[in-house]
């Protein structure tokens, strides 16, 4: 069922030359695979070996809306920086090491929808202190649904806040969205991505991988 070999991606943007594809057995599954690709030549290559990733608890979703943990199905960049609670374990991207006071915006009344945020009071809604996710946001990755470039602005009640971070539990809780990894093969992932290489997430049941 699963990807173990070459594939096409056929809808990644021609300077894209690194991917990260998580996929599951249908839409209500809250287990996937993780599996990184390189671009060789005209076509994809895997990268290490697939990694056992957690997604949201209410599956892959083509219809992904604030407040329901479902993992937006779709392809995404990487965020251009990276962040955590802990110290930059070694990544390409600028990282900014969380402190008090930080949250990601998930109030679709805010202008500031679906962004990082310093604020001194709660932004209202689903936002998140970022800071007190511990270990969830040890270190993350945003990939970027529901905001630039993907979209030029946030569309409010879209969704907000996915990201690619730390299982919530060392035995792998479902997330709120997200896609959750072991500590060390988060760690594995984000220092592999280049933004150079111009990364981007494909999301996708793996019955309909051939979408992409």
């Amino acid at each position: 069922m699963y990807p173990t070999g070459p594939v096409q991606l056929t809808t990644l943007p021609p300077h894209a030359r690194q991917a990260v594809v998580v996929t599951g057995d249908g839409y209500r599954t809250t287990h996937a695979i993780l599996r990184a690709y390189a671009r060789v030549d005209d076509g994809w290559s895997p990268v290490g070996p697939p990694l056992p990733a957690r997604i949201g608890a209410d599956g892959f979703s083509d219809h992904h809306v604030e407040g329901v943990p479902t993992t937006p199905t779709g392809v995404y960049a990487i965020g251009p920086t990276m962040y955590g609670i802990a110290a930059d374990p070694g990544v390409r991207y600028p990282y900014h090491r969380l402190a008090a006071d930080e949250w990601w915006n998930a109030n679709p009344d805010s202008p500031h929808y679906n962004s990082f945020q310093r604020s001194a009071t709660n932004p209202g809604g689903h936002s998140e202190a970022l800071w007190r996710e511990d270990p969830a946001y040890t270190h993350f990755a945003v990939i970027t649904y529901n905001m630039p470039p993907t979209v030029g602005t946030p569309v409010p009640d879209a969704g907000s806040g996915v990201f690619l971070h730390e299982f919530s539990k060392a035995v792998g809780n479902a997330t709120a969205g997200c896609v959750g990894l072991s500590h060390d093969h988060l760690v594995e992932v984000l220092t592999w991505l280049d933004p150079e290489a111009s990364p981007h997430v494909v999301l996708t049941p793996a019955q309909h991988l051939d979408r992409y």
